[in-house]
């Protein structure tokens, strides 16, 4: 028998997922908390402040849907979100940290306790707005201008930070080296998902090519006189795949061969590979990266090649550590909307990707909740998602996300003993990490 087409999935292992999944979430209790926030004049302030301007949050959100750019060439992303910030009264840079297009805008420096509002809005190649960027540039943009109009008066500021190329440009990296971030002292932001949960993991990531170098020869006359650098990369495919049997269920490795040679005749000289190794900590990924290191230093030694190992030409990729008490804000702040966010195990934590706002948090307190835009088995990255970021649910999304996010930050400035619990947590699950030297 030929097949003409590939084999298509069959459902039943998702059929399953799905099911389980549904009667979790029906028997799950929303994430609560055990701080009081902000005074609630204030809170109906900032509400207000979000509320009015619904509709301008909603077509920022469709203009960018409309108008994908991928990661660092968001020029007219950048330039829509600055127009709609000036429209409501306030001034941003665009070009900060060596990033074209990337954005600050902030209230006047009071002294007190720094929160900044983190917008993304890159969209993903041949798939537009598949990861939903354009519903989180314009939730952090409801917040900041829901959280500006009552920032100076508890005595703190709020920022919005735009943040170039998250789909693997590690913008937030990239500024936080720069300085950007020094004087934040915690950071929030929202993405898009299939469901409303306040804390979901993500994974950390780093990047690797492995090049294996031989010796060219012709392929029939003097084979002998060869080192095949496809075989040593084939060998070191091979091995990564064995790996993956003893690899726990937290951690994944894909890769693909980019180079595997010119021509059948000539034995290559030259064969490469390019993985994605994701892990749920730190030391897991770390740990994670040295085994396939080995496996690549194997492969040349059974061939007779050399092989050079490039690592993370883009910065790497931090999981996310969370933070319970910033969160749980959230999720009482998303209640006045008929949303009850879901604790973290309710949704299969392995329905996940990787994100560079893990590096941030590892330097100051951050929650990046979910809120939902789709069905349960729409996935991130796929054009049906790209459909529902733009869609009317989508658009209740934006209004929605940007009230939470708004209150949420009005909470951390107005709230003395919820600052101090943050911090907290913050510092007990192991405080602030030097991001860039945890790899070298």
């Amino acid at each position: 028998m030929i097949h003409t087409t590939p084999v298509p999935p069959d459902h039943s292992y998702l059929n399953v997922l799905t099911s389980a999944t549904s009667e979790a979430v029906a028997a799950a209790e929303p994430i609560g908390s055990a701080y009081a926030g902000a005074s609630g004049t204030t809170r109906q302030k900032a509400g207000s402040a979000v509320r009015e301007r619904a509709g301008g949050l909603v077509s920022l959100s469709q203009d960018l849907h409309a108008h994908p750019e991928e990661g660092f060439a968001e020029h007219r992303s950048v330039r829509a979100l600055a127009s709609f910030l000036e429209e409501n009264g306030h001034t941003s840079q665009i070009g900060i940290g060596g990033l074209d297009t990337a954005l600050i805008a902030s209230t006047p420096h009071t002294g007190g306790p720094h929160i900044a509002v983190l917008a993304e809005y890159d969209a993903l190649p041949g798939i537009g707005h598949g990861c939903g960027h354009n519903i989180i540039c314009s939730t952090a943009a409801g917040g900041f201008l829901g959280a500006a109009a009552v920032a100076e008066e508890l005595g703190g500021r709020v920022s919005l930070i735009g943040t170039p190329a998250e789909e693997g440009g590690g913008g937030k990296e990239t500024l936080a080296r720069a300085g950007i971030f020094d004087d934040v002292d915690a950071v929030v932001m929202l993405h898009p998902f299939s469901h409303d949960i306040a804390m979901h993991p993500f994974l950390g990531r780093r990047q690797l090519e492995m090049v294996f170098h031989g010796v060219t020869a012709h392929a029939s006359a003097q084979p002998f006189m060869g080192r095949n650098a496809l075989d040593a990369a084939v060998a070191a495919y091979q091995g990564v795949s064995m790996l993956r049997q003893q690899l726990p269920s937290s951690d994944r490795v894909h890769g693909i061969f980019s180079d595997g040679g010119a021509r059948p005749n000539v034995i290559p000289e030259r064969a490469a590979l390019l993985f994605y190794l994701r892990s749920t900590d730190p030391e897991t990924l770390r740990d994670l990266a040295d085994r396939l290191s080995r496996i690549a230093h194997g492969a040349a030694e059974m061939t007779g090649c050399a092989v050079e190992l490039l690592w993370d030409t883009l910065p790497p990729y931090l999981p996310i550590r969370f933070n319970t008490a910033l969160a749980g804000r959230w999720a009482v702040n998303q209640e006045p909307t008929g949303r009850k966010p879901l604790p973290p195990g309710i949704v299969p934590d392995f329905l996940t990707g990787s994100t560079d706002l893990g590096n941030l948090s590892y330097r100051m307190p951050a929650i990046h909740p979910m809120i939902a835009v789709s069905g349960p088995t729409v996935a991130l990255h796929t054009k049906e998602f790209a459909a529902a970021a733009g869609s009317g649910d989508g658009d209740r999304a934006v209004v929605d996300g940007a009230l939470g996010l708004a209150l949420t930050a009005v909470d951390y400035l107005g709230d003395k003993e919820l600052r101090e619990a943050t911090h907290a947590e913050f510092e007990a699950s192991g405080g602030a990490l030097d991001v860039p030297a945890f790899f070298d």
